[in-house]
């Protein structure tokens, strides 16, 4: 219903940016004596131009036309106040905050993170491990006492081997042994999968530290992962309510003894598959690698295929039930194709750690900020810490200093009192075991790191250029979205009265096509339907006539009965529409034989059936009006001749 809607906001929205300043200073056309500038124009023309299919909508009076329209809008929305509105504000901000994270990276890092994901998600290995449980927080006493163990379990195994040593040791509580199997790239934490992925085929790791505790892995093979499928499938899905559906379950054994005969997949596909999607083109899908589909017995029956060719006996998934056939293996996706991904999976997972060391260090550098705060600085804290920063009751002291310097980010000076507010807001969930010391510099790195960034988020859409112009983008998109809701959407769906005058006036628009009741028989075996003909023309039963022409050992022919228009799947092309049993035609490399019982004539829809189609029309109309009565609002002046320059530069 709001297609109308969405052609200009994706077509205008586009690298639009309102308020930049061009070396084209041309005035295109005003509202109101409010300029646009041809440059505006001209960069969301030529930015969009590839992005239209429909050709009018590429000459420059049309797309000058709808330019205009658009600007209308944006005007009408300032005029009703919609951008002062807290929702419309509050939106925005959380958008900005959003956008600014992936403005808020170190690429270089990032990059290097990306390429060792890629070669991880490419390969699998198979490993074991001994853990040797200790907290994060420990203290020096407890988490040397556990390094020392771990050591001393790596050199038994060594020499006793390690599948010996981590059976015995396992107790389940402070010391864990345990077989892992294969797994690839962000499966594992971060430090674990390194440590895995680095150490050789039969050898056993140096100890390293996760946030479980101390581990050495054993690691006893790698291998490639088993990359990506490409099937086809056949889907049959339950129709409780329609009375003349047959058992799915029954309906794919017989199409599957039709494959086992010899006859065409592709063709059966196209003739039976309830998956719209892709029953066109004979059931092909488009490639899956593991995990993509969500669907583990559709998984297993693709990746079970071993021969291109091979087809599945039929199974049964929460969709429906299918049969599967092989047509393509290949290994994992390109680097270039899986990178966006990796990208998304990196900075979701312990990597992003690095990630955020790196980010903070060059906005150290950005705005000039001292790497450590000075011994006193931290030391002044510490004096002032007790015991009720455990119990999450501790206050700032009388006397504290509140107003001296901290540090200074670009052009916002950080007080004491700043960061003793952070240290009173944060004070959760710390171990009694750690020291002031220890606390108080922790909370400042995560102070320093959360300032530099908020500052950096603030100062963002001054400092980057393109970030300002998508901000704009979604600026005018949000603003645009809240006047068509609140002007058309909206009033269309509550305007009943309005709506039925609307299909009163436009009924010869809604109807039904012209259909036909039909059964229509497909076989691989044009004798057989010919068989099927004399046997309908007897008024048989489809029962009765599947009962003599199938048996145990062969399905011929499928029947399909339906209400069916001009394009029905199971319908010949250019079928004509005619009472009584058709001639045999061929259709999607099979033969089909068509009774039409009826042929219901073109009918009139009610105002019930037609509703949600009179409504989307309603809205187009009562948007078409609005946009009208706003061109008599404001005073539009086109400069014709600088028009006339667009169209000079654009066609040549």
């Amino acid at each position: 219903m709001k297609l109308k809607f969405y052609f200009p906001l994706f077509l205008f929205l586009a690298f639009i940016n309102i308020n930049a300043q061009t070396e084209n200073k041309d005035v295109l056309f005003t509202i109101d004596d409010e300029a646009v500038y041809t440059s505006e124009f001209l960069r969301v023309y030529n930015k969009n131009l590839d992005l239209v299919k429909d050709e009018s909508q590429k000459d420059i009076d049309q797309y000058l036309k709808l330019f205009t329209s658009y600007k209308l809008k944006i005007k009408e929305a300032h005029a009703l106040g919609l951008n002062e509105k807290q929702s419309y504000l509050r939106e925005l901000s959380n958008y900005k905050k959003q956008l600014a994270k992936s403005y808020m990276t170190d690429t270089k890092v990032t990059e290097q993170l990306v390429e060792e994901a890629y070669k991880r998600v490419s390969n699998e290995v198979k490993a074991d491990h001994i853990l040797i449980k200790v907290l994060e927080t420990a203290n020096p006493e407890d988490t040397l006492a556990a390094f020392n163990k771990i050591v001393k379990l790596r050199e038994r195994a060594l020499t006793e081997g390690f599948e010996k040593v981590r059976a015995e040791v396992h107790n389940g509580q402070t010391v864990y042994g345990e077989k892992l199997g294969y797994f690839s790239g962000f499966k594992m934490v971060y430090k674990f999968e390194t440590a895995a992925f680095n150490t050789a085929v039969g050898d056993i790791s140096k100890p390293f530290r996760t946030r479980f505790g101390y581990h050495i892995v054993h690691v006893s093979d790698k291998r490639k992962s088993r990359g990506e499928r490409t099937v086809a499938h056949i889907m049959l899905v339950s129709k409780p309510n329609d009375t003349l559906a047959e058992n799915p379950e029954v309906r794919i054994q017989e199409i599957y003894k039709k494959i086992e005969q010899g006859e065409d997949f592709e063709s059966l596909a196209k003739q039976f598959s309830d998956d719209k999607n892709t029953a066109s083109k004979g059931g092909m899908m488009a490639p899956i690698s593991g995990g993509q589909l969500r669907v583990p017995e559709f998984e297993e029956a693709a990746f079970g295929l071993s021969e291109i060719g091979d087809v599945s006996k039929p199974f049964k998934t929460d969709y429906g039930w299918h049969i599967v056939k092989l047509f393509g293996k290949k290994p994992v996706a390109k680097f270039e194709t899986m990178k966006p991904e990796l990208v998304d999976m990196v900075k979701r997972d312990d990597r992003s750690k690095l990630i955020d060391a790196a980010l903070v260090n060059k906005l150290k550098e950005l705005y000039n900020v001292k790497s450590r705060p000075l011994d006193t600085d931290i030391d002044y804290f510490v004096s002032i810490f007790n015991d009720d920063y455990f119990k999450k009751s501790w206050q700032l002291p009388k006397g504290f200093k509140k107003d001296k310097p901290l540090v200074r980010i670009g052009e916002h000076q950080l007080t004491y009192d700043d960061f003793g507010n952070y240290l009173i807001n944060t004070q959760r969930s710390i171990k009694q075991n750690e020291s002031f010391k220890s606390i108080v510099s922790k909370k400042y790195d995560d102070f320093l790191k959360e300032n530099l960034i908020e500052y950096r988020e603030d100062n963002l859409e001054f400092e980057n250029e393109e970030f300002a112009h998508i901000v704009n983008e979604y600026r005018d998109g949000l603003l645009l979205f809240e006047l068509m809701e609140t002007t058309i959407w909206n009033v269309s769906k509550t305007d009943s009265l309005a709506i039925k005058d609307y299909y009163n006036k436009n009924v010869s628009k809604y109807v039904f096509p012209k259909r036909i009741d039909a059964v229509v028989a497909s076989s691989a075996k044009q004798k057989t339907l010919k068989k099927v003909s004399k046997l309908l023309e007897k008024n048989m039963t489809l029962n009765e006539i599947k009962s003599l022409i199938n048996s145990n050992d062969g399905i011929d022919v499928i029947f399909t009965s339906d209400i069916m228009d001009a394009n029905h799947q199971a319908l010949p092309k250019d079928f004509k529409f005619k009472k009584g049993i058709s001639k045999i035609q061929k259709h999607n490399n099979a033969f089909v034989l068509v009774q039409v019982k009826d042929v219901l004539p073109e009918t009139q829809k009610t105002f019930e059936e037609s509703k949600g189609l009179v409504i989307s029309d309603y809205q187009n109309y009562k948007e078409d009006k609005w946009i009208q009565d706003l061109g008599k609002k404001y005073k539009i002046s086109i400069n014709q001749d600088v028009v006339a320059k667009v169209k000079t530069e654009l066609n040549k």
